[in-house]
């Protein structure tokens, strides 16, 4: 990092506990997503390489394959066990850590429930979600309570990726997060798009991860179908102008495509940074922060003090002017 760069701030990094990847094995999950096994996470290893790799604050969440692992009871459960974990980092380290919590999707009782525990007595940033719970993705009508909810809070939802139905087949034996996380993430944009729910609950943050997936290249595309739909689609916003209110994080390669890309579609004022570590392991870490530094920067600015003040005007706790 430039010696003159701010601190980073980390919108998509995540942690994990014992009895998590417990419950997760124990479910079936020894190879999650296809990958080759599961990382070691530890509050101390991290706050040492985020000072490595200038990052003042990292929001930590639970990545996939999330909470639920086909019962509601023992999702519940899990999902209270990783909030409460979640909250007490942030207690222990508050100036270094965030939480995003996990919901019992596709139990929206479960994830309301889960939901006012966490805001009103965690104090969550916000929560996560999944692209899809069980084949379930987020434009089903079956999820508008939570939603109505979210939107009345103002609370951010991490739109998280994970591996869509039939994912084996689909991945050719390869492991989802290198195509199918990007892919799922876009269907699962497109479904909330399509559906309404962007234009009902406008009040969400929605945060969409690794640069929107195929998003940026395919909004034009959508737009052209928004016209012919029998749905009376047309009376909508266009597909751009409602993708270009959701906010992005860089997770993953970010450069020399996808981030131009990126902020070409959509502008540069909602682009948040994102390590995506524990996943993505130190060493692509390591090369993704050098990309930061070595890619041609937005004009007059930087990324590193673009993405910070992005995050700070979603997150006005971590804005010290803000709390001064």
């Amino acid at each position: 990092m430039p010696d003159t760069a701010p601190p980073l701030v980390d919108a998509h990094s995540h942690f994990l506990t014992p009895e998590y990847a417990g419950a997760a094995r124990a479910a079936g999950h020894l190879r999650p997503d296809g990958m080759p096994g599961w990382p070691d996470w530890s509050a101390e290893e991290h706050l040492r390489l985020m000072d490595r790799w200038g990052i003042g604050t990292s929001l930590l969440s639970i990545s996939s394959p999330g909470t639920h692992f086909g019962d509601d009871a023992a999702a519940r459960a899990l999902s209270r066990h990783v909030n409460d974990a979640g909250a007490a980092i942030r207690q222990r380290h508050p100036d270094r850590f965030g939480h995003f919590a996990s919901l019992p999707l596709p139990d929206v009782p479960g994830a309301l429930e889960e939901l006012a525990h966490a805001m009103d007595d965690l104090g969550a940033d916000g929560v996560t979600v999944e692209t899809n719970a069980h084949g379930v993705y987020l434009g089903d009508e079956r999820y508008e309570p939570l939603w109505a909810e979210l939107d009345r809070r103002r609370t951010p939802v991490f739109v998280h990726p994970t591996s869509p139905p039939h994912a084996e087949e689909l991945a050719l034996g390869r492991p989802r997060p290198m195509l199918e996380f990007v892919f799922d993430s876009t269907r699962t944009v497109s479904d909330l798009l399509f559906a309404g729910v962007l234009a009902r609950y406008p009040n969400i943050p929605w945060i969409i991860t690794h640069g929107g997936g195929a998003l940026p290249l395919l909004a034009q595309r959508m737009e052209l179908f928004r016209t012919m739909l029998p749905s009376g689609a047309t009376d909508s916003e266009p597909v751009p102008d409602q993708l270009g209110r959701l906010w992005y994080d860089l997770a993953g390669t970010p450069f020399p495509h996808q981030a131009p890309a990126l902020t070409a579609a959509f502008g540069s004022e909602r682009v948040l940074y994102g390590s995506d570590y524990c996943w993505t392991p130190a060493f692509g870490v390591d090369a993704q922060v050098a990309s930061l530094t070595a890619a041609a920067q937005p004009p007059g600015d930087t990324w590193h003090a673009l993405t910070t003040r992005n995050a700070q005007r979603l997150f006005p706790r971590l804005n010290p002017a803000a709390s001064g």
